[in-house]
């Protein structure tokens, strides 16, 4: 790069994950050596929703038109300015810059396409990928682990940190929400079909954090389970990011949600009412709490026993598909809960 880096926090999570607790035990909002959005992030929800809508999952890429494409690059390219603003607002008040996103919001939607088709069209993912300021260097580049849209120079540009869950705590959880949110009408069967494809996995998590790797840097790392059980360890998590560990707090009875959930920039007010009732639902445990609440994370997990919960709760279908996914998230999970920032 040829200037200094910004001093920003980027928190990768997965829906569930208990981020939203995090954010609220570090008390990001009243940080006062921190600057975030009203949301505390999900700067990339604009791109993410177009993509779930327009179906890519199910229809290949190679057949969307050109002007399907363009829609969602140009929603990225908004996502990343949006960004960037808020970031030169950070800069120039001398302030960390914090954002929490979720993992796959980042990926190129070129991914699923190479899925599909076992091979990789760079060309396709050329389509997608955001072209940054020189600041960020000339050329821009992506190295073959690299599966977001953003150039390595400009996610080197931030501190990456992490947040997992326990799949077969998660995945329920979303799915849970996901039935609420289709029970009044905030989602299709189609669109409730691409979350679940999307988000129920630790690929795109584990993917980012490999890439870290590579680049010689070990990211922090924390589980939910030690945010809960353990929260000695969001007092680490400030130390190495450089926030005010003074400010914490762990409990909150009866103070109203600060920053729950993404907002919608554009759309008619009818989307806009539709979204903060999907928030309230993403939110409705952690907005009805007073605290930290340890019975939502078990510290001893039977896979097999859960499985038989989901039958009698979600019926033999949905059920079998969660332990599918569940158990297919289960090395990445074990792989990257080692590497946890721990107390």
């Amino acid at each position: 790069m040829t200037v200094s880096s910004p001093r920003r926090v980027l928190l990768v999570s997965v829906p569930r994950s208990a981020s939203l607790l995090l954010v609220k035990i570090l008390n990001v909002h009243n940080q006062p050596h921190v600057l975030t959005n009203p949301g505390a992030g999900y700067f990339f929800f604009q791109a993410f929703m177009p993509a779930i809508r327009g179906g890519y999952m199910e229809i290949p890429l190679d057949q969307w038109t050109e002007a399907q494409k363009q829609e969602i690059k140009t929603s990225f390219e908004g996502c990343v300015e949006n960004l960037e603003e808020f970031s030169e607002k950070a800069k120039n008040e001398n302030k960390i810059m914090f954002a929490k996103e979720h993992a796959y919001w980042l990926v190129n939607p070129a991914v699923f396409q190479a899925m599909m088709s076992g091979t990789e069209n760079e060309e396709l993912f050329n389509t997608f990928r955001v072209r940054l300021s020189d600041a960020y260097g000339s050329p821009q580049t992506f190295s073959p682990s690299n599966k977001t849209v953003l150039p390595d120079e400009y996610l080197r540009s931030w501190q990456l940190t992490f947040i997992i869950r326990h799949p077969a705590l998660a995945w329920p959880s979303m799915y849970r929400a996901l039935v609420k949110i289709k029970e009044i009408g905030g989602l299709s069967e189609r669109e409730s079909n691409g979350f679940w494809k999307t988000n129920m996995t630790l690929r795109w998590t584990r993917l980012l954090y490999d890439w870290c790797l590579e680049q010689g840097d070990t990211p922090l790392l924390l589980d939910a389970e030690d945010v809960i059980h353990h929260p000695q360890v969001v007092t680490r998590f400030c130390e190495q990011t450089g926030m005010d560990k003074e400010t914490l707090k762990f409990d909150w009875d009866g103070e109203p949600e600060e920053g729950n959930g993404p907002r919608m920039s554009k759309g008619n007010t009818e989307q806009q009412d539709m979204q903060l009732k999907i928030n309230s639902i993403m939110v409705s445990s952690l907005a009805s709490s007073s605290g930290i609440m340890k019975d939502k994370a078990p510290l001893t997990i039977d896979i097999a026993g859960e499985m038989a919960k989901w039958k009698a709760e979600f019926g033999e279908e949905a059920a079998t598909r969660m332990e599918e996914a569940v158990l297919e998230s289960m090395p990445d999970y074990e792989y990257l809960k080692a590497r946890r920032l721990t107390v």
